[in-house]
């Protein structure tokens, strides 16, 4: 079943079952999905739809940081609830140990041999990894590898 079909899917029991939180996730969703739809003019793929969950998911937990910051707990309760909502149709992210094995193991292919090789690192793990490795995460360990 592809992603598109299981969102479609969930979101059917959400709505069955009153799940207000997850409805709201997922019809946000769904609409990010269908604008991005009209913008190709064509029918997405898993690949362009897990790009949607993730800026989706980006989305919240951006939010959750600001609300924190303003000391809004109510709001990032919310917001977190969501983030859960949307993790369930995301990969499972690396662990940091994983991360520091995979960035070493990169820079020796890459040759990497200081900050300028950066960007040749960051693509070729972003490349394979998409999905499953936190942009913020991979450029501050990049950063210390290559420092």
């Amino acid at each position: 079943m592809s992603l598109i079909q299981q969102i479609d899917k969930d979101y059917i029991t959400a709505y069955k079952a009153k799940e207000q939180v997850a409805l709201g996730v997922l019809r946000h969703l769904k609409t990010a999905a269908k604008n991005m739809q009209i913008d190709l003019k064509r029918e997405l793929t898993d690949e362009e739809m897990l790009d949607v969950v993730m800026k989706q998911a980006k989305q919240r937990q951006d939010s959750i940081e600001q609300f924190r910051a303003a000391n809004r707990e109510d709001l990032v309760a919310t917001e977190a609830a969501e983030l859960e909502v949307l993790q369930t149709y995301l990969p499972s992210q690396l662990s940091d140990e994983e991360l520091e094995e995979l960035v070493t193991k990169t820079i020796a292919e890459t040759g990497a041999a200081g900050m300028q090789d950066m960007g040749k690192v960051m693509n070729a793990i972003m490349a394979e990894y998409k999905g499953r490795v936190d942009g913020k995460k991979l450029s501050a360990s990049v950063r210390a590898k290559l420092a």
